[in-house]
């Protein structure tokens, strides 16, 4: 059984490849949607059978009507806040 969606988030450890590869083989074995979370880049990577990585930033709005749709979470929501 696979999941419909996958989603990795970069630790400070992890190289992006790796986890690339791992997203790559669940859409290979049946998931939907892939997600990486780079907090490094602050950059989130969506990823989807036969399509090409979509990248989101800040100013973006996560979606994912195939699975929620009507769901939405602003990108800028998943980093810590920054205390001045």
């Amino acid at each position: 059984m696979v999941p419909d969606l996958t989603v990795e988030i970069k630790s400070q450890s992890d190289r992006i490849p790796p986890l690339q590869d791992k997203i790559q083989l669940f859409l290979t074995l049946g998931s939907q949607i892939g997600i990486l979370i780079d907090p490094d880049r602050l950059t989130l990577t969506i990823y989807r059978r036969n399509s090409e990585p979509e990248i989101l930033t800040n100013s973006d709005i996560l979606t994912i009507p195939e699975l929620f749709p009507g769901w939405e979470l602003p990108i800028s929501e998943l980093w810590p806040p920054v205390f001045e």
